[in-house]
């Protein structure tokens, strides 16, 4: 039966998550244009290669994505209201600490390879991502202060932490603590990376061929799927092809000529076309960490809060917004996204003022030298900025000159990306962080980006921890402006993530972190 009632590094800005606005889990709701239909093939072009397909490990949103089909959590998450319902977890209950949290499983669930969903698999689960520490993406940092799980019974477990930590709960929804079968955990990392995964989901893993494409197929008998969907039993699709197609041109180009059903990361020039004309254009800005610099203040040039403040006022955000989006209105207002949770609006704080910035550089013991680039003890202001996609890094590269920095700009592939920011010797990087949580912010600037103020990284980590919303959000909210008002992340533009497909094809959804939903896709 159907429920009555979802130290390690964070997600790059390359994700393309597919959004839509609906009514039911965000999906299009469009199936009035006829009757679904079961059957066919779903081809959906993603703008990167997944690399690592398992989401216990991966972080790259084209990879949570396809995970998303193949691997269902505990709970799910209302993505209109935010609220924490059941899924493989019937019932939970949990400790006023946030320290206990006792989850009762749904009978009768099946792992694809045939292994029963039961306490000892739940246990598995969270030993495995435990185990997996820094190379569990996003898992490891749900599981923060993680002690064990004990079993109480076949279909009953508690999950126990040392201290304090209210943000589980939440986390329990998304697919990066989605559960995977024993024997998938039996297999070693790389293995899972490449497709040796079995999930509880809709759709099985199919074939992976790196750089090119990925299916997945329909798993019959399915019968669990959360609350929030149209349609709990099995999927209408009989296949989804991903092909990997990085160009924004071609990949819009096969859409338009029908070797695509679906488009994912649509650029803006490219909007106008797949309006009308047998086509729907898709749009929702995503929550979380929009689009942004995080700032290395380890580097001696940017240890100086007034260097890093200058940078802030030297940052024409409309400007970017207008150029790269075609609207001023997705100008960052804050490090969150106006769509997440506690968000705090800060957009006064961070208006264009280059003559602001001149003075703190100038107060910094920076002085113009004869091309206009400040110098200090012989020494020129010189960053770099490391991105995977440079996006609109041009344009802050100009706007920075104006003030006398110069900015250079270090391209990298998706594997070495995370290397370099391990290493610490980069002094910006372009990221995001997707999530429908404030907890996002101790994710990204506690544990992993080098943040200088102690005291701002206990505070969140604090936040973290407590189970009182009203203190959570008080907490959450001065971190905002610490953040923006010290510079420790230069905030770019919010990000309209947005998918254009065939008006054949219906139902596409997403959950409250922008992850896609087939389950409910059909072609018609």
């Amino acid at each position: 039966m159907r429920p009555r009632l979802s130290r390690s590094l964070v997600s790059v800005m390359l994700a393309s998550a597919i959004t839509l606005t609906g009514c039911s889990t965000a999906a299009d709701g469009d199936t009035r244009s006829g009757q679904p239909r079961a059957g066919g093939t779903l081809r959906l072009g993603l703008d990167y290669d997944p690399v690592c397909l398992d989401p216990q490990q991966s972080a790259l949103g084209q990879s949570l994505d396809i995970g998303r089909q193949v691997v269902d959590s505990l709970t799910d998450q209302d993505p209109r209201t935010g609220k924490t319902v059941p899924w493989l977890a019937t019932s939970w209950k949990s400790d006023k600490r946030a320290t206990r949290f006792t989850f009762t499983l749904r009978p009768e669930v099946t792992f694809s390879d045939g292994e029963p969903l039961d306490a000892k698999a739940l246990k598995a689960n969270f030993d495995a991502v435990h185990r997996l520490a820094a190379a569990s993406s996003r898992g490891a940092v749900y599981l923060s202060g993680y002690r064990e799980t004990r079993i109480d019974g076949p279909l009953t477990a508690t999950v126990i932490f040392s201290t304090p930590n209210a943000q589980f709960l939440r986390g329990t929804s998304t697919v990066s603590l989605g559960l995977l079968s024993p024997r998938s955990l039996a297999r070693t990392p790389q293995e899972r990376c490449t497709g040796e995964i079995r999930g509880t989901g809709p759709f099985t893993l199919g074939t992976y061929r790196a750089n090119t494409s990925v299916t997945l197929n329909r798993r019959p008998g399915y019968d669990w799927g959360s609350p929030l969907w149209a349609r709990p039993g099995g999927a209408y699709l009989k296949s989804v092809e991903y092909r990997v197609v990085p160009e924004n041109t071609t990949r819009s180009g096969s859409l338009s000529s029908g070797q695509l059903d679906v488009a994912t990361a649509v650029a803006p020039q490219d909007t106008e076309r797949f309006t009308g004309g047998g086509f729907a254009l898709l749009r929702r800005t995503g929550p979380g960490v929009g689009l942004a610099l995080y700032v290395n203040s380890a580097r001696p040039a940017l240890s100086d809060v007034r260097v890093r403040r200058a940078l802030q006022k030297g940052i024409d955000r409309e400007a970017i917004a207008a150029t790269f989006l075609s609207s001023p209105k997705l100008a960052a207002s804050s490090v969150l996204s106006s769509t997440t949770p506690d968000y705090t609006d800060l957009g006064t704080h961070l208006g264009h003022d280059p003559a602001g910035a001149k003075r703190l550089l100038d107060a910094a013991g920076w002085r113009p030298g004869p091309d206009g680039i400040r110098v200090k003890d012989g020494e020129q202001l010189r960053l770099d900025a490391v991105f995977v996609r440079q996006q609109s890094l041009e344009l802050v590269q100009q706007q920075l000159k104006e003030i006398g920095v110069r900015l250079e700009l270090r391209p990298l592939t998706i594997s070495r990306f995370p290397q370099v920011l391990g290493s610490g010797k980069y002094d910006l990087s372009l990221q995001s962080a997707n999530r429908a949580d404030p907890d996002v912010l101790t994710t990204v600037f506690a544990d992993q980006s080098p943040v200088s103020d102690r005291a701002l990284r206990a505070d969140l980590n604090r936040a973290s921890a407590s189970a009182d919303d009203a203190e959570r959000e008080r907490i959450f909210g001065l971190a905002q402006t610490r953040l923006v008002d010290d510079a420790h992340v230069l905030p770019l533009n919010e990000v309209e993530v947005t998918v254009a497909r065939s008006d054949r094809v219906h139902g596409l959804g997403l959950d409250a972190s922008n992850r896609l939903l087939l389950q409910d896709t059909w072609i018609g």
